[in-house]
Formats: C-alpha cells, structure tokens, sequence
C-alpha cells in the first residue's frame, strides 16, 4: 500500500513538471513578443489561454491521451511552440494502447512541419523540416510503443511470480494438513480406542497396561509431531523408515485387538525416504479406516519390492466372530475425509499409482506401486 501511494505521489509530481514546463515554454515567449503562429494577428490572450490549457491537459495525460494530444497540437499552431506536442504523443503511447496511433503521430508531424516551416527563426528546407518533424514527433511515439511493452511485461512477471509464490504456499499448506492429519488422527484414534478398551477392563493389571498403551502412543504422537515442526523449519529432516514403522504399526493394531498380518519384503534402507515414507502413511490410514468401520476383519498388511518397484497395500477381510469370541471395539470415525485425499498425492509426488475400493470379499483396500527411484530417492 505505501509503494503503491508513492508511485502515484510520483507520477503526480512528473505531471505538475511537465505542466510547469509547458507554461515556461508557451507564456514568456508571448509575452515578449517571440511567439509565432500559422495565422496572422492571434491575440495574446489567446495564446496564454491555450498555453494554460495545454498545461492542464498535461495533469490529466494517464487518464485519456486526447485532451493533450488535442491542445497540443493548436498550441503548436496559435503560439509556434511544439515541445507540448511531443510530451502529448509520446504519452499517448506509452500511457496508453491507443488503436491507429500510427495515424494520429503522421496528423502531429504534419502539424509539426506547418509550424516549423512558418517559423522565422528555422531555414526553408523542406527536407529538413520533414525530418525534425518524423523524429521529434513519430520518433517519440514509437518510443512510447516500447515503453509501454516494457510496463505491461514487468507487470506480467510480478503477476507471474505472485501466483507461483501463491501456489508454494497452498503447497505446502497442503503438506503440513497432511502431516497433521496423518500424525494426529492415527495417535488419537489408538488412543480413544485404548481407552474404550480401558472401561471395559476386566482389572487393574488390564487397565494398567491399556493406560500404559495410552500414554506411549501420546508421546510418540509428540515425537512425531516434533520431527515434523523440525522438518518444516529445516526444510529437511530425517523421516521415520517405513519397513521399520510398518512392522511397529502391525505390531500396535495386534496389541489393540486387531487380526493382522504382515507380509514384508523390503529390507530396511532399500527404499528412497519418500517412497518410505508414503508407504508408512498408506499402511497407517489402512489400519485406521480398519478400526472404524471394520474392526472384526482380518487385515493383511502387505509391502513387497519386486524389480525397480514397490508394492504396499492394506487389505481386510469381513470374518464373523468365533463362539463367544470378543468383538472388537471400533474406534470412533473423526470425520474429515482427508486421509485417503493425502494418500493419493503422497504417492502421485512419489510417481507411483493409487487405487482404493471395495474388494469382492467384501471388504476395502488401499494399494499404491511406487518406483524405487522416485523423487527424493
């Protein structure tokens, strides 16, 4: 706002210059006599009337171009005087995108050689006169072409780098929810299950340890979230390695009831930190959309590499519970609709392909193919 306030506090001063500038050319020279005009015996009145009037016209020249090229050129013609007439065309380009300015500078020239050839004070050439005419008045306004070009393309680039800084942002506004909702949701979801799980707790020892479960899974949700302010501020970081995370997330959702198992080939430190990493998150949403809405099923938790890829998913399976087997309390949904939102550009930034859906045994799975030497590997 205060660049913008000087900008126009600039151009105004320009304006009041030039103004001053076309009252020094026009007045003092009819007042002493040396002004000259196409037509004989033009009062002096006049000629100061137009001279102030062409000087007007200069504070209004970035609004509308025909009020100084107009009294510019009868300025030219009542008082011999053509510097206004060269302001006024150049400004009609470059202030403006006039259509067939090429015209109206040809109109001003010829104006130009009129007063230039009734001037006593020049010679008789009309070559000559041509010449000052094309390059003090076309000349100017070909110039202004170009500065106005100029203008609108530094315009063009500032809009440019505005709306990619603009697009960074939402960016990473986008990585952070999704570090966010990934982190959180996971933890809390461990945790009001736990804690269902507490209050139907056969005795202390069960509970103890369930409370237990409840205050590891808040501090990891901690360490967690401090490695991801660290990543954010570092704009790097170290980001937990999925194989390893894999089998700490099967072995969690065992503990708290779930029938899960784990088919993992991929050897710790094979897999680029961002694969790794969206593998980690894949099996962590799974496992969550698993305690909501399907906590009786059997889950298989797969991540296998094969060639130059990676295969991860979570799949469960609908089974009914055994004779006066124990269900399985399922966690409360936290709406939202994010997570399975983040999977997919977690593994599209990684270059690999994304499916979700229904399965014919009635179940759900989430699958991703990710390549090895994916971006960040």
């Amino acid at each position: 706002m205060r660049h913008k306030w000087g900008a126009r506090y600039h151009d105004r001063l320009v304006d009041a210059a030039l103004a001053a500038a076309v009252l020094a050319f026009t007045i003092p020279t009819t007042v002493t006599g040396d002004s000259f005009s196409i037509w004989d015996h033009v009062p002096d009145a006049i000629q100061i009337a137009v001279g102030v009037v062409t000087a007007a016209a200069m504070l209004v020249r970035r609004r509308t171009p025909w009020p100084a090229v107009v009294s510019s050129a009868a300025c030219a013609c009542v008082t011999g005087q053509a510097v206004p007439m060269i302001i006024a065309v150049y400004s009609m380009t470059a202030e403006h995108r006039v259509r067939r300015w090429q015209y109206v500078a040809l109109v001003l020239s010829a104006v130009y050689l009129a007063v230039d050839l009734r001037n006593p004070h020049t010679d008789r050439s009309i070559y000559l006169n041509a010449v000052r005419a094309l390059t003090l008045v076309y000349l100017p306004a070909v110039v202004g072409t170009w500065a106005y070009a100029y203008r609108r393309l530094i315009k063009e680039l500032r809009l440019g780098i505005r709306e990619r800084e603009e697009i960074a942002a939402s960016e990473e506004r986008r990585k952070i929810a999704r570090e966010m909702h990934d982190t959180v949701t996971h933890a809390v979801t461990a945790m009001v299950l736990n804690a269902g799980m507490a209050r139907e707790a056969a005795g202390p020892r069960e509970i103890g340890e369930l409370a237990t479960a409840i205050e590891d899974k808040g501090v990891q949700a901690l360490n967690e979230l401090r490695q991801l302010l660290t990543v954010l501020r570092r704009d790097s970081g170290d980001l937990p390695d999925g194989t390893e995370a894999i089998t700490r997330l099967v072995g969690e959702a065992r503990e708290s009831g779930l029938r899960v198992a784990l088919r993992l080939d991929a050897p710790p430190g094979t897999l680029p930190r961002q694969v790794s990493h969206a593998c980690y998150r894949l099996v962590q949403e799974g496992l969550n959309n698993v305690r909501k809405y399907a906590p009786d099923s059997h889950v298989l938790v797969s991540c296998e590499v094969s060639g130059d890829q990676v295969a991860v998913s979570v799949i469960d399976t609908p089974e009914a519970a055994g004779p006066g087997g124990r269900r399985v309390r399922a966690a409360p949904s936290l709406g939202g609709g994010y997570g399975l939102a983040g999977i997919r550009e977690r593994v599209h930034l990684a270059q690999g392909r994304f499916c979700s859906g229904p399965t014919p045994e009635g179940g759900f799975a989430l699958a991703a193919l990710l390549p090895l030497r994916g971006p960040g590997g």
